[in-house]
């Protein structure tokens, strides 16, 4: 269990201060406050009592294991129990009873069981009832709303005093889309929030409901800025995706942006096992298509990962003819394109289907994760083709997108980032886009490559578009696997002592704020 511990590298969430103002610090400390309770609240939602679990486990190494993955099962190891006691990880996690079938929850009156705030509980005569989260968790909501009240009281931006308002309001409501409406029109702020409940990978049995989680942000502008020209350019990258017109009919959101972030903390979901380095929000596809999406890359998380997992795995597994492609400027570009990705496609199927989360069901998170990860590189690729990005090429993006695989497949096959990054993998590797060489080396074919890109964004366009349900579960099956010569190859990397992911040391402890 301490060999477990130590795949993870620790990394310090530092920040100067003293680039900050009064108001801006002690902003900060008071989000760092709300943080927390969403990080309490995540427990809760995907195990149940964080403390008197913590308190059963004798082992140090095992507990501080335990805290890494907020809960008993590995969440980077297909989510395998290490503690006594505990057997495979809940599909439902703690939103539903565990006793619950699909059945009985398909046969429930009303829609607001499949809301993204709710829960699923059993009344006094076992009968199924939907619980809000404002009611389920309504002291602890109450105090992260006053403190971020509070939070909004200091601000000088009134976009930013109006977003912090506007969530309170929706952590006590459980409406969301006034405060993600007011996220979507800041535009001069310096610090910004993540806070409530956003993402649905923790519900694998039907992927409906929100995890809370937050991230604590600082906004570095001249970075920011860099990357401005990119959003007026989305019409035009919707209009070249390699699919028929009626699966990119739709127009990406005008207000859509991109901004660059050093994280001073992370909460909750976020938190849990593999640390995002990225952002793309709101999910909700109402307010995507109104207004579009903001897309946040956290460059010092994506340095730290940079340097400490990606460069190391890039020296085993990548030619060593190729290694002078991987830079951390196409890592960077890699990861801010397949947060723009998202964006686009279609958020509504082509044949009456609803919405295609809704039609693809607990598969949808896994396709969305795949397509953002191609069309990211086909987006990145195509400008630098255009003349639109100067300082990189197109085999940088490619080669280190590569490495990025073979980082990313070691969060194994349970995940939807995991199973995206095998079924990648898997269709890259019937396609001919790379081969392995004879010392174990992995060398990309830029012209297969090219040609695999294009075939894989379409054969996922066009599976959402359909809202071919049984077609995404039965290709899921067949290809989000770990085969076995690429589990030697990651068994190597975990031999060599190369981390798997980081932990994090912050707080407020840490940025020097009382």
């Amino acid at each position: 269990m301490k060999d477990k511990v130590t795949e993870f590298a620790t990394v310090r969430l530092h920040y100067d201060m003293a680039k900050l103002t009064e108001r801006e610090r002690r902003t900060i400390g008071l989000l760092i406050d709300a943080a927390r309770i969403m990080d309490e609240l995540y427990w809760e939602q995907s195990l149940g009592d964080k403390r008197s679990f913590l308190d059963g486990i004798r082992d140090e190494d095992t507990r501080r294991f335990a805290s890494i993955n907020y809960g008993p099962w590995e969440r980077l190891n297909g989510n395998k129990p290490f503690v006594a006691g505990f057997g495979d990880k809940p599909a439902g996690a703690n939103y539903y009873p565990p006793d619950m079938t699909k059945d009985e929850f398909e046969a429930l009156a009303g829609e607001d069981k499949k809301s993204h705030y709710t829960l699923l509980r059993r009344d006094g005569s076992g009968k199924l009832k939907v619980v809000w989260y404002h009611e389920a968790y309504r002291a602890r909501l109450e105090e992260a709303a006053r403190l971020l009240r509070s939070a909004a009281s200091f601000a000088e931006d009134e976009g930013w005093k109006r977003y912090l308002d506007t969530r309170a309001d929706a952590l006590v409501t459980s409406d969301y889309q006034p405060s993600d409406f007011a996220w979507m029109a800041m535009k001069d702020n310096r610090l910004d929030v993540v806070v409530g409940p956003i993402e649905y990978y923790e519900d694998g049995l039907f992927g409906y409901k929100a995890a809370f989680e937050s991230f604590v942000l600082v906004k570095d502008l001249d970075w920011s800025k860099r990357l401005d020209k990119y959003i007026a350019l989305l019409p035009m990258l919707q209009r070249e995706l390699p699919v028929a017109a009626e699966y990119k009919a739709e127009v990406p959101g005008a207000a859509s942006d991109l901004g660059v972030y050093d994280a001073v903390y992370y909460a909750g979901n976020c938190n849990a096992g593999s640390k995002a380095i990225a952002i793309n929000l709101p999910n909700d596809e109402q307010v995507q298509l109104k207004a579009g999406s903001r897309r946040l890359q956290l460059k010092n998380s994506m340095k730290a990962k940079f340097d400490a997992i990606l460069v190391p795995i890039a020296g085993k597994l990548i030619d060593p003819a190729q290694l002078g492609h991987v830079r951390f400027e196409a890592f960077f570009t890699n990861v801010m394109f397949h947060e723009v990705a998202h964006g686009l496609g279609i958020k509504n199927t082509v044949n009456g289907k609803g919405m295609v989360r809704d039609a693809l069901k607990e598969a949808h998170s896994a396709f969305e994760e795949a397509k953002a990860d191609i069309l990211g590189l086909f987006m990145g690729t195509k400008l630098i083709e255009k003349g639109e990005i100067a300082d990189l090429s197109a085999e940088d993006c490619c080669v280190t997108f590569m490495a990025g695989i073979f980082r990313s497949v070691r969060f194994g096959a349970a995940s939807s980032h995991g199973k995206a990054n095998m079924m990648c993998f898997n269709f890259f590797q019937g396609a001919g886009a790379f081969v392995r060489l004879a010392d174990g080396t992995y060398r990309v074919d830029f012209a297969r490559m090219k040609a695999a890109i294009e075939a894989w964004a379409s054969t996922i366009l066009v599976l959402q578009g359909n809202g071919d349900y049984e077609g995404a579960r039965s290709y899921l099956e067949a290809n989000a696997v770990i085969h076995a010569d690429l589990r030697a190859e990651l068994d190597g990397l975990r031999s060599a002592r190369i981390p798997v992911d980081v932990v994090f040391e912050q707080g407020k402890e840490v940025l020097g704020l009382r």
